[in-house]
């Protein structure tokens, strides 16, 4: 697994600066004259830094951006990186700033100089998720070198950044998910993988495919009958708040994922021209999983119940068929028009079994789930359907706090009638015109009455085609941050 980068604090010395022979990064505020320490290291320099800073160049920047003095004079240094970034910048904004200095990082590491910055612990954050690799390349890449920040008060900006540490290994988690192969990540070694999350505290149960059969969750296993690979549901549970003598636990917050490991389109095959992206199907599934070991690794003080069905999508002689009729764990039937709609019957089974068993407080799906919500919101946000408002409007916040596009979309009952069907009580698909809301239309089926949830269709945010603000180019995993903080806003103690 990715780890993040190690990152370490001490106080503000600038002796070491002159013969370390990596990047120096420098936090430098746009606002007044510059401070004691950018003055010394511009001394250090014999005056090229201040040269740099009175330069247009520098004046044309924005938050979060820099510029670079190649082999500066007087230190052994790489380059300095002048990184623009006022004292009241928001937490994105330093964090874009850490993502700067991350984005250039190499084998010789950083000196991050940042003095009394009130958000250095924001800037370490964006720099550690900036600085990801995943390949296969079998030329072997130096790996990226330490980073050490130069801080006023580097126990307290150490303890404020033990949480963030926590969280980046939950996006690192599912951005490696999302990064593997089919070959690699199966249905049997993604749950592995979670399995494994046992020794962080999480309790951990798998159902095969017997347990699946006895439980009437038809729907989820109709879509990996066509597969070799064996159909899972994974059941991750944290508590953070154990019942005391006399008062029981409080309900936990169910989190739902999609993890389809392949997505062929089973007899309704996909093109083959991007198939090969369909790796990241289970985009859900890895965010579900980010999420619960985040929660573990920093002690949350809260209930969560991940679940992820595990399925792969092909075609062969036992795929199901366009026209089968389906029964679904919660009795209702379902018939299955287009076998590439599969996402949402396996989230149907996923659903009913998390608020059956669980009655949770609240419960949230996340899914690659539609093209058309990539046609609505291209790569830039998430689509957020929902029967509550309030939980709504809370995710949506958690979301914008942490830089991570969302977007309310419509869940009207117009779009039920484009999923009735002749023959069943429900058919998977609704045809091409608004075709995110007519799946988030069939999920809104297995939502028991009066529970507050909310649908996520991250599809366009999961594998963009390009970097972001915080992640190289390929798995972004978007929505770990927003949950993360929507349960600490909502749902801890």
């Amino acid at each position: 697994m990715s780890q993040p980068i190690p990152i370490s604090f001490a106080d503000t010395d600038l002796e070491p600066a002159a013969s370390f022979a990596g990047r120096i990064a420098v936090i430098v505020p746009p606002e007044g004259a510059p401070g004691p320490l950018v003055r010394r290291l511009d001394r250090m320099t014999r005056g090229q830094i201040g040269r740099a800073l009175a330069s247009g160049a520098w004046e044309k920047l924005g938050a979060g951006q820099s510029v670079d003095i190649g082999w500066p004079a007087g230190l052994a240094a790489e380059a300095v990186q002048l990184v623009k970034l006022g004292r009241r910048a928001s937490d994105h904004d330093a964090r874009q700033a850490g993502a700067t200095i991350g984005a250039k990082l190499g084998a010789a590491g950083a000196l991050v100089i940042a003095g009394a910055h009130p958000r250095a612990a924001e800037i370490a954050f964006g720099l550690a998720l900036r600085a990801y690799r995943f390949d296969y390349h079998t030329a072997e890449k130096p790996a990226f070198g330490p980073v050490k920040m130069l801080v006023a008060h580097p126990e307290a900006v150490a303890a404020a950044a033990l949480d963030h540490a926590a969280l980046a290994e939950g996006v690192f988690f599912a951005r490696d998910l999302v990064n593997e192969p089919a070959n690699i990540l199966t249905t049997q070694d993604f749950a592995a993988r979670l399995a494994a999350m046992q020794e962080i505290g999480l309790d951990v149960t798998i159902l095969e495919e017997d347990d699946l059969a006895a439980l009437g969750m038809r729907a989820l296993l109709a879509v990996g009958q066509g597969s070799s690979s064996p159909s899972r549901l994974v059941v991750m549970r944290w508590t953070g708040i154990a019942a005391e003598e006399g008062v029981e636990a409080p309900a936990p917050v169910a989190l739902v994922g999609k993890g389809v490991c392949f997505d062929a389109g089973g007899i309704s095959l996909k093109p083959a021209a991007g198939m090969e992206e369909m790796t990241m199907d289970m985009g859900g599934a890895a965010v579900v999983a980010g999420v619960m070991r985040t929660l573990a690794l920093r002690g949350a003080p809260v209930n969560a119940v991940g679940i992820v069905g595990l399925v792969e999508n092909m075609p062969d002689g036992a795929a199901q068929r366009p026209g089968d009729i389906v029964r679904s764990m919660k009795g209702d039937t379902i018939e299955v028009v287009n076998t590439d709609a599969e996402g949402r019957m396996v989230l149907a089974d996923a659903l009913w079994y998390a608020q059956q068993t669980f009655r949770p407080s609240a419960v949230i799906d996340l899914a690659t789930l539609t093209g058309a919500i990539i046609v609505a919101l291209g790569h830039e946000r998430a689509g957020v359907f929902s029967n509550d408002d309030a939980l709504s409007a809370g995710l949506l916040a958690a979301a914008g706090a942490e830089g991570e596009g969302a977007w309310r979309m419509p869940l009207d009952p117009g779009y039920d009638k484009l999923i009735e069907s002749r023959l069943a009580d429900i058919k998977n698909t609704g045809g091409r015109w608004g075709g995110a809301a007519t799946a988030a239309a069939f999920l809104k089926r297995f939502v028991a009455p009066g529970t507050p949830w909310c649908h996520i269709d991250i599809a366009g945010v999961a594998l963009p085609p390009g970097e972001t603000a915080l992640a190289p180019k390929g798995a972004t995993g978007w929505g770990v941050r927003t949950l993360d903080r929507l349960i600490r806003d909502r749902f801890e103690v």
